[in-house]
């Protein structure tokens, strides 16, 4: 593992930030309604996994493209989560922005505004045979992935 600036890691994050930003002001009706029965254990992992997701995708230089070998197939695949991601977002900003379009599945993918990312950084972290942020990602995905389906089993 070597440090220094990750520029595939501000890409992904880039790629994460944006539509969240442009979804606070999109907000589904009613979600601040759910917002107050998240669990908090939860919710302290999705936290805590934001922040380290964050700073070992930005600090690892291992995530950048070197030369081109097998493992460069893990990293495509990453980039399609994240595609996947994009076209998650514009279907539900094109939607009538319900609690049910934001809980929604893509292509069988349970909760996909939360799975696909999370999937993303996971292969990145394979990509980049990084033991920091595949533990962060794997903090992120117990926080992140369960409030989704808790939200979901609620609004069902």
């Amino acid at each position: 593992m070597s440090l220094g600036f990750s520029y595939i890691g501000l890409i992904f994050l880039l790629l994460l930030l944006v539509p969240n930003v442009i979804w606070s002001r999109y907000k589904p009706a009613g979600y601040d309604r759910y917002v107050v029965n998240e669990n908090r254990i939860l919710l302290i992992f999705e936290r805590i996994g934001e922040v380290l997701v964050t700073c070992c995708a930005l600090i690892f230089t291992d995530f950048n493209i070197g030369t081109i070998t097998g493992r460069t197939y893990i990293l495509a695949a990453a980039f399609l989560c994240m595609i996947l991601y994009e076209v998650f977002w514009i279907r539900y900003f094109r939607s009538r922005q319900r609690m049910e379009d934001f809980y929604s599945s893509l292509l069988g993918i349970p909760v996909a505004g939360a799975t696909l990312p999370v999937l993303a950084f996971l292969l990145l972290a394979l990509y980049g045979r990084n033991i920091f942020l595949l533990a962060a990602v794997l903090i992120l995905a117990v926080g992140h992935i369960g409030i989704h389906l808790g939200h979901r089993k609620e609004i069902k």
